[in-house]
């Protein structure tokens, strides 16, 4: 009876230590299990960023070098441009109130030699038409009108300056990447021809190729058309305040006559 009981004994020991260590186990799994998914959770955003640069290239490289190349040309080009102009505008941007208070004060106080000093002293389209207009005060109104409107289409032409080349990659790039599209379904239709059958795998690739030309082109002429913009409004803004100051200018010099 009493080796029963310990044969009893014995295996609910041993019973209870495999349910406790099976127990510790689960515990044990289920933690690992709950810190590596809290780990991958964490390098998810890292490993989707470095993702997102890895699928960039590789797309551009499916693209085909050709095409692509010369799309990419286009985007370095224009953005060159783009940058340029945008500093040249911002540069040329005067404060055209103030000019034209420090230019009538001076020809009240110290004559046209005065003004003159003024406007050299300033940079921007404005100032440059105002001296070129006070310079020919001695020959009269009609020469000081038509020094500023011929004086005026000069800097205009200088804020326009290479913004063309700017409109001619816009429209260069979806062609290009239209064009790749082109080749791309001929390429296709070629190795279905060569092979004698219309397999998925044969079409896909060249289709791929052609829709990747396609995108790249039209994403770089959106971003180059948001410069054209910017730029275009910059010059109406600078060509307006230019208009308005030889108004001004012509009034304060009629005045004083």
């Amino acid at each position: 009876m009493k080796r029963l009981f310990s044969i009893l004994a014995i295996t609910g020991i041993m019973a209870f230590g495999n349910v406790s260590a099976t127990t510790f186990a689960n515990t044990t799994a289920t933690t690992t299990v709950a810190t590596l998914t809290q780990e991958e959770t964490t390098e998810a955003p890292a490993e989707e960023e470095l993702g997102f640069h890895q699928e960039l290239k590789k797309r551009f490289i499916e693209g085909g070098p050709g095409f692509m190349g010369i799309v990419l040309l286009c985007l370095i080009l224009g953005l060159a441009i783009a940058i340029e102009r945008i500093i040249f505008l911002n540069l040329s941007t005067t404060n055209t109130k103030k000019l034209t208070q420090d230019v009538e004060d001076a020809l009240n106080s110290g004559g046209v030699e005065a003004a003159k000093e003024v406007c050299r002293n300033t940079k921007g389209p404005v100032a440059s038409i105002f001296y070129q207009g006070l310079d020919r005060t001695d020959e009269g109104i009609d020469a000081v009108e038509k020094a500023v409107v011929a004086y005026g289409g000069v800097q205009m032409g200088q804020l326009e300056k290479n913004v063309s080349w700017i409109s001619l990659f816009i429209a260069l790039a979806p062609m290009l990447g239209f064009m790749g599209t082109v080749i791309g379904m001929i390429q296709a239709f070629d190795k279905i021809e060569a092979a004698g059958d219309m397999q998925p795998s044969l079409v896909a690739g060249g289709i791929k190729v052609a829709l990747l030309t396609t995108v790249f082109g039209l994403i770089v002429a959106i971003i180059l058309q948001i410069f054209y913009n910017y730029i275009i409004a910059k010059i109406d803004s600078i060509v307006n305040d230019m208009e308005d100051a030889s108004i001004t200018l012509m009034d304060l010099l009629i005045r004083r006559k």
